[in-house]
């Protein structure tokens, strides 16, 4: 005895192999990627809730400090919601390119984010600004 184990394969052995099991490894990473980029909406966001809460507590709280609160508030929930939309779709569309191997990267979620968050912090800069020196 040699101690080779021959198995044989019949018709009924089928390779059950799906377009997604062929690239396991890349589907995970753009799952993780869209779980980011939904947890730096969700933080961009409470970056708004937080900045409102700032202009509402403020005992310098005066108009410009209340219009100043409400602008940043808006804009980082538009801009949360925004990104998390974007991410959603950018998620499905990555799917679909790594399934037919066209996959090519995209810089306009990073660009959104970057333009988001330039106007998120000079909204916090005129924000802190009001209630640090109020009128």
């Amino acid at each position: 005895m040699s101690g080779v184990i021959h198995i044989s394969r019949t018709d009924t052995d089928t390779d059950i192999t799906t377009i997604d099991s062929k690239y396991v490894q890349q589907h995970l990473a753009n799952e993780r990627t869209f779980l980011a980029w939904v947890r730096t909406g969700i933080a961009m966001a409470g970056i708004g809730f937080l900045a409102a809460g700032f202009g509402f507590n403020s005992s310098a709280y005066d108009r410009l400090a209340h219009i100043a609160a409400i602008i940043t508030g808006i804009t980082s929930l538009i801009g949360g919601i925004s990104i998390i939309l974007y991410s959603a779709t950018a998620y499905h569309r990555k799917r679909t390119q790594i399934n037919e191997q066209t996959f090519e990267a995209s810089t306009g979620l990073i660009r959104f984010l970057t333009l988001m968050l330039l106007v998120i912090g000079l909204a916090l800069a005129v924000l802190l600004y009001v209630l640090l020196f109020p009128a």
